[in-house]
């Protein structure tokens, strides 16, 4: 079993033993009473959660649902559980029921950051470009927000994906400026200089990222296309073999398998 998975299982365990005990009475007892209640909820809420966001990561869909749920049943107005719901339902293809669960999410919190971020995303992945940005620049812009890098390479792909190539340099640009460890950043400056003819710059930020890091079937398949273009075809074949090998299944591998290169 994950290892924090399991400390989290155990930390269930300790708040399920956890109950409020006296003999005393009088209003401000059960003030006190109803706000260690209240307390506990929220830290049940905040486990279950937690909780479940490790089982999404893990792929395990079906049960991160059911620990969004129970912590929603714990405690109702607890905003990341609704953040949860949301994402699994997005990662299962039901759109309408994670559009409801970010929509009360951030009802609940119309600040957060995070939230904010991932529904951001979720409109860039149903057709809704620019309305996503404005998400994404307002987590980015949250100033308790810790990674704002996240936020801006979000908008750099969004930007991509409709062409608009200037905002999408800057976006990431700026990601990258933020957090210089940032490969997707990379990435996406890469696929903007190669929609824009510039092969040499494109090759630059793919191999500084294979400088830092194994390279993915997304990075291999962009390095291969810009050899192509480069017309360095010993680079190309090594860069198909590469794909061929380590990533056989992959979206990637079809295209090149299928020729469509661009």
């Amino acid at each position: 079993m994950n290892m924090n998975i399991a400390a989290l299982l155990g930390l269930l365990v300790l708040l399920a033993g956890c109950t409020a005990t006296g003999s005393g009475s009088g209003g401000a007892q059960q003030a006190a009473s109803t706000q260690t209640a209240a307390s506990d909820q929220q830290a049940r809420a905040k486990v279950h959660t937690e909780l479940g966001s490790l089982y999404l990561l893990d792929g395990r869909s079906a049960i991160a649902l059911e620990e969004a749920r129970i912590a929603i049943a714990a405690d109702s107005n607890y905003a990341p559980a609704y953040n949860l719901l949301a994402l699994t339902h997005m990662g299962l293809g039901e759109q309408r029921l994670a559009e409801d669960s970010f929509q009360q999410a951030l009802r609940l919190a119309p600040g957060d950051p995070e939230i904010s971020n991932n529904y951001g995303w979720f409109l860039c992945q149903t057709g809704r470009e620019q309305q996503a940005i404005g998400y994404f620049m307002a987590a980015a812009k949250n100033p308790l927000y810790t990674t704002p890098t996240k936020p801006y390479t979000n908008a750099g792909i969004c930007a991509y994906r409709v062409k608009n190539d200037k905002a999408a340099q800057e976006f990431l640009s700026t990601a990258l400026r933020l957090a210089p460890e940032n490969n997707q950043a990379r990435l996406g400056l890469a696929e903007v200089a190669y929609r824009q003819g510039r092969y040499n710059e494109a090759k630059q930020w793919t191999s500084d990222i294979e400088k830092t890091m194994e390279p993915t079937a997304d990075v291999l398949w962009m390095a291969l296309r810009i050899e192509r273009k480069l017309g360095n075809r010993e680079a190309e074949a090594r860069y198909a073999a590469q794909l061929r090998r380590r990533f056989p299944g992959s979206p990637e591998q079809g295209l090149l398998s299928q020729g469509q290169y661009d």
